[in-house]
């Protein structure tokens, strides 16, 4: 890779010089000034190749390979393998980057720092073999200027670069999950199956990744609406290097294995648009479980009229959600989607006029134009500590991520009774059950009663994918049942269904929902505002479930598997999904 006819690049010095003096005697100021110029190029011309032939001395008396990277084809992804401010405090650049081997060059190939950055860079190769050049200044100017050509792609906070284009070519490769698997099982750089697998599960719109060590394999699994798939399975001599690939893309200690750990990637994929990456590591028997939540920027822009809440059940909310003060409590178990309605709501609340903050933990999504304060147990910033704070913050709208306790409840509820709205969430199987809820935990129900506006109980279920839907025959049993909840319908709900005329629908299954027939999920809900007659109830200080229940049907509440059938009726989810969810 020497160049050992740059010689002849240098020309006929005398002869210039002679022509030179010959311009002088006519004195054309033009053509002076043209042969000045070259002049002064065939002389920079030599000091370079001086310089060269200097360092090319010093590269063989050193036992160094030499390069002159003048002219050398470096394309923008291995010129950045090496971030622009640590080529500039090192004086090192990668000009070639490949399967087979990384290659650096430097003006001072002894540093010690430059083994650590090719120790990275080889870690990706499937060969592990690296070298280091020593390069002239001047081939490094040239070189470094190339950054000016080749702004960094978009990448991981902790370095590893792509683009939303790669992440969109694989994913048009990824038709299924079978095509996935055979991929992951033929690629051998590391960080092109890492990519692979964040493909695949943003093809197949997944919440969650897990990567698991077993005894003689590596098994990756998607979350995909909110169930777990296998999705392929990889050699286990693969595992060390995936291990060490994610823990250092989110910052973790590699050598740490013993101990959970916790980290954070960001991917930018185009402009304006990021994806967060939660990772979680967990020791297991035969190495460690990762667990990478995806949290999608797109939850954060969920408007509130695509909740999926219908007729009386929408209005009773909107209502509610419009008063300036009172408390709004989403409640249903772990993974029910609470989190996503209070966004919602925030989003319909949220304008210039209005002061919101949010109290979480931990905050999964940011939002615009919102204050978002963290919950950190191991300062003692609880959430009822948290919650006094913002309570000096003037806010008109807070959110409080849990109920976890009495105190935070207690001043939730102060709070909502002295002027601002509060939404928050509670863990009850339904709406109903959060009113005993609160009593249980010792909230006093003078101040309960006047405080809350409305309860939302809530579960998610998957949707037919539109592309396969066909209709579908349901069994006596489950007919009889159907027929049966329908029936209980309250007469001012909105809805008259002729029970007669029933029919159903599945999604048969193809490549685009990876034949599971279903895609994308959509909530099912039952929604009471509270009444008089309910605020009585609970200034009795003796109600129960049941009847807080009856109460509430009497005022027209749909519950959850009966908004549950009437989207099965519409052919958005199945009968088999909704009695899934709910039994």
């Amino acid at each position: 890779m020497t160049n050992d006819d740059d010689n002849n690049k240098v020309k006929g010095l005398g002869d210039l010089i002679n022509e030179s003096k010959s311009t002088q005697k006519d004195k054309p100021s033009v053509s002076e000034k043209k042969v000045s110029a070259k002049l002064e190029k065939k002389m920079k011309d030599i000091r370079i190749l001086e310089l060269e032939n200097a360092t090319k001395t010093q590269a063989s008396s050193s036992g160094l390979s030499y390069i002159n990277l003048f002219g050398f084809p470096i394309s923008g992804d291995t010129l950045n393998s090496i971030t622009k401010k640590t080529a500039k405090e090192q004086k090192v650049v990668c000009f070639y980057n490949s399967n087979d081997g990384v290659k650096l060059a430097s003006t001072d190939p002894s540093n010690p720092k430059l083994k650590k950055i090719l120790d990275k860079l080889t870690e990706d190769t499937t060969t592990g073999k690296g070298e280091i050049y020593l390069i002239s200044e001047h081939s490094y100017d040239v070189t470094y200027k190339l950054y000016e050509k080749f702004p960094p792609t978009r990448e991981f906070v902790y370095g590893i670069k792509i683009t939303g284009a790669e992440l969109d070519e694989l994913k048009k490769q990824m038709k299924n999950f079978g095509i996935l698997n055979a991929m992951l099982n033929e690629e051998k750089n590391i960080t092109t199956i890492f990519k692979m697998i964040l493909a695949g599960a943003m093809q197949s719109n997944s919440s969650d990744i897990h990567i698991e060590a077993e005894e003689k394999k590596v098994v990756l699994r998607y979350r995909v609406d909110g169930v777990l798939h296998i999705v392929a399975t990889l050699k286990k001599k693969l595992w060390e290097r995936l291990d060490s690939r994610v823990k250092n893309i989110a910052g973790l200690k590699i050598n740490v294995k013993t101990k959970p750990q916790d980290g954070r990637i960001t991917v930018f994929l185009k402009e304006d648009d990021k994806m967060e990456i939660r990772v979680s590591t967990l020791p297991t028997a035969y190495g460690e479980s990762i667990v990478m939540r995806l949290l999608k920027s797109s939850v954060t822009s969920l408007s509130f009229d695509d909740l999926g809440i219908r007729k009386k059940s929408f209005d009773d909310l909107k209502q509610e959600v419009d008063r300036p003060t009172g408390m709004i409590v989403t409640t249903g178990p772990t993974g029910s989607g609470k989190t996503t309605t209070l966004y919602a709501i925030l989003n319909k609340l949220n304008n210039p006029e209005t002061k919101i903050i949010t109290l979480e933990d931990p905050i999964e999504y940011k939002l615009e134009g919102i204050s978002q304060s963290q919950i950190d147990h191991s300062k003692g910033y609880s959430f009822a500590d948290g919650l006094r704070s913002i309570l000096r913050q003037d806010p008109d709208i807070i959110m409080v991520g849990e109920l976890r306790d009495i105190e935070t409840a207690e001043v939730a509820i102060q709070a909502a009774l002295t002027g601002h709205k509060v939404v928050s969430t509670l863990h009850t199987n339904d709406a109903s059950g959060a009113i005993p809820r609160f009593l249980s935990m010792g909230v006093k129900p003078f101040l309960l009663a006047p405080a809350l506006n409305a309860i939302i109980g809530q579960r998610l279920v998957r949707k037919i994918h539109e592309k396969c839907k066909i209709e579908v025959e349901i069994d006596k049993e489950n007919l009889d049942r159907i027929k049966e909840l329908l029936a209980k319908l309250p007469e001012n709900s909105g809805y008259d269904i002729d029970v007669d005329k029933l029919k159903f629908y599945r999604g048969q299954g193809c490549d685009e929902c990876n034949h599971i027939g279903l895609k994308g999920r959509i909530g099912i809900y039952e929604i009471f505002p509270m009444t008089p007659e309910i605020e009585k109830e609970i200034l009795s200080g003796k109600t129960s479930e049941y009847r807080i229940a009856e109460m509430a049907h009497e005022n027209g509440m749909i519950t959850m598997v009966q908004d549950g059938i009437l989207k099965a009726l519409d052919g958005i989810t199945t009968i088999d999904e909704v009695f899934r969810v709910i039994e």
